[in-house]
């Protein structure tokens, strides 16, 4: 239900103009940065490294086997050394299989599974901030492309103005002053224009950098879907879901394992053992002694346990237990740093987004009312009861009531996607992007776990993220209707 009222029609509240036929949606550009943006690109590579911890930790106990092969030239021998070899081969071959190692593999093993799950939970919020930014900056296209729309309308006006005041000033129906105004205000308009290009032609650089192509005609996006009614229900859902709170939380758990695994090395460690060994002098073994008949090769073989109980290790076990004591408790801290943070964002996206819809609502009931009242002024002015300046004063109210409008549109569609987002609801799963596939990062992770041979490894990596090295250099071209 709430993927299909996202992904609806898109002639909803909190829309900007008309939707225009095949112009490019807010759902392509997300599609877009979800496959080819490379922040979210290298987060998805950073948990696959993360991944590898848990077989890491693993092989700290598992059996490890061990050859070793040397030869050797003995070309200074002592003097009284008559059956001293010339020449030596030997080889070794050591198994170890640890039994006990005071908990520390075990909790080493549970560290590294922990910190998966810690982040499989930062990649969440990876997404969510990109997908959050793509949002921002897909609005701050459509508004940038009305406000230099209307800016231009304004100047084309005020050029009207000007020229009409010329003519009357020529007939004497109006004075220097007239003409004076109206050429004020249509330098400053000209001005604004500039102003507001220059911010159209950065906020589509923007969009290119974050989605990797440049925009074309642009939909209004969709509803949001699922906003909630007050702000404490938002900050419930968020205690609950928010991926960086809960990867902050996993880290604790994941710090408190490390401290047992550092504990782990004051207490003894046990271990089988079995080796074997073999030998060989190459025939030069009492070669300097006639009629000397000595064996030339000889093999050996033990096994066994081994105990080894830690007495005193200069204090090297002391200092890892206080320094990952020192780390779990700033995991604590920071669990608490980033709940207060997501407590407060979440309450401030609430307090933007009805700010925002309140300013909406008075924008629209200005932009109304400064259009009649245009209207009015000019139908006056008309008969000797305004004067130039009114027309004028009237043209400024009603274009700073449609820049409000469409500001305070963006301004409340992005606070209500933050919103979503600090409540963890604004990723791939929750809006439904089917533009393939989505990442699983439990893919990677069941794949690599049990891994056990040590020549086993993945092609070498290649960049999946589009590069805009080539992208046009942006200008501020309105490509979709302006809107009204």
């Amino acid at each position: 239900m709430k993927t299909s009222l996202w992904m609806a029609g898109c002639g909803a509240a909190l829309v900007l103009g008309s939707a225009p036929l095949h112009a490019e949606t807010l759902r392509d550009a997300l599609i877009a940065a979800y496959q080819t943006n490379p922040t979210l690109n290298a987060a998805r590579a950073q948990q696959r490294a993360i991944d590898e911890g848990v077989p890491i930790a693993l092989a700290d106990g598992r059996p490890s086997l061990q050859a070793q092969a040397q030869y050797s030239e003995n070309f200074l021998n002592p003097a009284n050394a008559f059956t001293a070899p010339e020449r030596t081969f030997s080889s070794n071959l050591n198994l170890a299989v640890p039994i006990y190692s005071g908990g520390s593999a075990r909790n080493a093993i549970n560290a590294a599974k922990t910190r998966v799950d810690a982040g499989q939970a930062d990649l969440r919020g990876t997404e969510a901030s990109v997908f959050s930014n793509v949002v921002a900056a897909y609005m701050d296209v459509i508004r940038d492309e009305a406000i230099v729309g209307l800016q231009r309308q304004n100047v084309s006006v005020l050029d009207v103005n000007l020229q009409a005041s010329s003519d009357r000033f020529e007939i004497g129906d109006l004075t220097r002053t007239d003409v004076a105004q109206s050429e004020a205000r249509l330098a400053i308009a000209r001005s604004d224009l500039q102003t507001a290009e220059a911010n159209l032609i950065r906020s589509k650089e923007t969009y290119i950098q974050l989605i990797g192509i440049a925009p074309g005609e642009l939909e209004p996006p969709p509803p949001l879907p699922n906003l909630p009614d007050a702000p404490e229900a938002a900050v419930f859902t968020a205690l609950d879901d928010n991926p960086d709170l809960l990867a902050a939380r996993e880290r604790v758990e994941a710090a408190n394992f490390d401290v047992r695994a550092a504990r782990g090395t004051r207490m003894p460690q046990v271990s089988l053992f079995t080796q074997g060994n073999y030998q060989n002098f190459l025939g030069t073994l009492g070669s300097s002694l006639f009629d000397a008949d000595f064996v030339q090769q000889q093999s050996s073989a033990a096994a066994g346990v081994q105990l080894t109980v830690p007495v005193y290790q200069g204090g090297r076990p002391g200092a890892q237990i206080r320094r990952a004591q020192a780390v779990s408790g700033q995991a604590m801290e920071q669990e608490i740093e980033v709940e207060r943070g997501i407590i407060a964002q979440v309450r401030a996206a609430y307090a933007s987004f009805s700010a925002s819809m309140q300013v909406i609502e008075s924008s629209q009931t200005a932009v109304d009312s400064n259009a009649l009242a245009l209207e009015g002024v000019r139908a006056e002015n008309s008969v000797g009861n305004r004067t130039v300046l009114d027309i004028l004063d009237a043209e400024r109210e009603l274009l700073n009531a449609q820049v409000q409008l469409v500001t305070a549109r963006r301004n409340a569609y992005v606070a209500g996607f933050t919103l979503l987002a600090a409540m963890g609801r604004a990723e791939a799963r929750d809006l439904g992007l089917d533009g393939g596939t989505l990442y699983d990062p439990t893919i990677n992770y069941e794949r690599v776990r049990d891994k056990i041979n040590d020549w086993d490894s993945d092609r070498n990596p290649v960049a999946q993220s589009t590069r805009t090295v080539d992208s046009a250099t942006q200008n501020a071209a309105v490509i979709g209707p302006p809107s009204q």
